[in-house]
């Protein structure tokens, strides 16, 4: 009805009952929280106001603090012991964070050239490339049937190398596009992953068999702040995304599948198993949006940097929904040793 600019509330309306319908069905179950982030999406390119200044608060300071409470969580969900799985399957551990900090990196890099987007906006899909996978691949990892203690040992390896290794990566293939300074970098992931995961590795020790409600907790709360995030970063680079939201998300898409196809096959070039192969695809496919958002937040440039991870979170939920259904549905044979090595 060429009423497009007045929809705001209907659409919101919709995306709630679709949530809500889904919530209702086994098999579109773990679509509500992606269908909950578009929600938020959608209220922030209406109502931009909302989400990005209280009075005289800006909003964007709340990011690195959920950054901070989501990788807490992750720290309070691991041990030391979880690190020994880097020794009893070195082989998957080794491909899928080569995989995620070496080659996607560079598919990232050659996006941003072909897209003649402005410098910032596209550093920003480089950044994507140039982080590691984050919580909801371990979701997705179990979801698909695949081995999940391979995907978390992965993302626990590739997340304790970000602060070390995005920087460089950031500083050699973004440096034609911004300045990159990578101590500065380096200190600030060291504050957003290093420092809170290990808090939560101290907490999970003193706490013993008590606060087990933190474990059934944390994973609700951080769903809840990366939505809060993504809702945040779209209202703060609102008129940027309308602008080229389109071709970005393109982009965003091609990288995403890529990532995929390429952890798969690279895994299986290595002769790995049917489950780890579909465990090192999530990995790789499936970048920490949420870092990439902070990282952006720290060096200033929230509205334009921030873009690309804020449409790669919502896309790589639903395409990691979709694989992983697929997948479920698709029963593997395993072998005694892989059944052993798990264990």
């Amino acid at each position: 009805m060429e009423n497009i600019s007045e929809a705001g509330i209907f659409f919101l309306a919709f995306f709630a009952l679709l949530a809500f319908g889904f919530s209702g069905l086994k098999a579109f179950k773990n679509l509500v929280f992606t269908v909950m982030i578009f929600a938020g999406v959608v209220a922030a390119l209406y109502y931009p106001n909302l989400f990005t200044e209280i009075g005289g608060f800006k909003l964007t300071v709340l990011i690195i603090p959920l950054i901070q409470i989501i990788m807490f969580g992750m720290g309070t969900s691991m041990s030391v012991n979880d690190f020994a799985a880097v020794f009893k399957t070195p082989k998957g551990v080794f491909i899928g964070v080569s995989a995620q900090l070496m080659i996607m990196p560079l598919v990232g890099f050659a996006l941003a050239k072909i897209s003649d987007f402005p410098p910032e906006i596209a550093a920003g899909i480089v950044l994507i490339g140039c982080s590691p996978s984050g919580v909801a691949s371990n979701v997705m990892a179990y979801l698909a049937n695949a081995n999940v203690a391979l995907s978390i040992t992965i993302t626990s390896i590739a997340t304790l190398l970000a602060p070390f290794i995005t920087p460089v990566l950031m500083k050699f293939l973004a440096g034609e596009f911004i300045e990159i300074d990578i101590l500065t970098m380096m200190w600030s992931i060291i504050k957003m992953i290093i420092l809170p995961i290990g808090a939560g590795l101290l907490f999970n020790r003193l706490r013993g068999d008590k606060a087990k409600w933190l474990d059934r907790a944390m994973p609700i709360i951080s769903m809840l702040a990366i939505g809060i995030i993504i809702t945040i970063i779209t209202a703060a680079g609102r008129d940027s995304l309308l602008d080229i939201g389109g071709i970005l998300m393109v982009l965003v898409l091609i990288h995403n599948l890529f990532g995929y196809a390429l952890g798969y096959w690279y895994a299986r070039l290595f002769k790995m198993t049917e489950q780890d192969s579909r465990t090192i695809a999530i990995e790789v496919g499936m970048q920490n949006g949420g870092l990439a958002s902070g990282i952006a937040n720290s060096l200033g440039k929230i509205a334009t940097m921030g873009l690309a991870p804020a449409v790669f979170g919502p896309l790589m939920n639903i395409t990691g929904s979709i694989l992983a259904s697929y997948w479920h549905g698709k029963t593997i044979e395993v072998s005694e040793d892989v059944v052993s090595e798990k264990v």
